[in-house]
């Protein structure tokens, strides 16, 4: 049986809070104000992806990987660095406090082989099966992060979330329709 070994950071490519859509590509969704909403899939609906129900997000590398997306970057392109929708320090914070939790819960070590970025998934396929995937490649508050070290730098940030959570500093929450992380005291 597999098990999830693998976590996947994406953008959502539209606008700052999520949609349906985004709900059913991904296992939870992070808002501008940092609040998670859990997908309609389950981490677990992964766990087998030849029946149809799992949370479709990483073409061809689903199988076994929880899907985390940070919403926003409506139109951006890598030229230009401009979108209505920037990824805020905040979504991100939490996205990676989000990425220790679960990688403590289901035992996922950090490592660019099992936490990576859509973008990073995308450079270890083969040429031909290459989608140019770019999320995530840019941080609008950490402009001098060059596309191929962000994923190294979200990587430090969960591990030292992940130590945190590990000393109880770090409680996840549900509020009503959404969770969120917060400090202890």
């Amino acid at each position: 049986m597999t098990s999830l070994s693998k976590i996947c950071l994406h953008w959502t490519a539209g606008a700052n809070s999520p949609c349906d859509t985004d709900l059913k590509a991904y296992h939870y969704c992070v808002d501008k104000y940092g609040k998670i909403f859990a997908g309609t899939h389950r981490p677990e609906d992964n766990l087998n992806c030849y029946d149809g129900n799992y949370a479709m997000h990483c073409g061809a590398g689903n199988t076994g990987c929880i899907g985390l997306s940070v919403c926003g970057m409506a139109g951006f392109t890598s030229d230009t660095k401009q979108t209505k929708y920037p990824l805020t320090k905040k979504q991100i914070e939490v996205l990676c406090c989000l990425t220790a939790y679960l990688s403590i819960k289901y035992g996922i070590l950090i490592f660019e082989k099992s936490v990576f970025t859509h973008y990073e998934f995308d450079k270890r396929r083969a040429k031909q099966k290459r989608e140019g995937k770019i999320d995530i490649t840019y941080l609008h508050y950490l402009p001098h992060l060059s596309a191929d070290s962000v994923g190294k730098y979200l990587r430090q940030k969960i591990s030292w979330y992940r130590d945190k959570i590990k000393a109880n500093k770090y409680k996840f929450i549900k509020k009503g329709d959404y969770y969120e992380f917060i400090l202890v005291a």
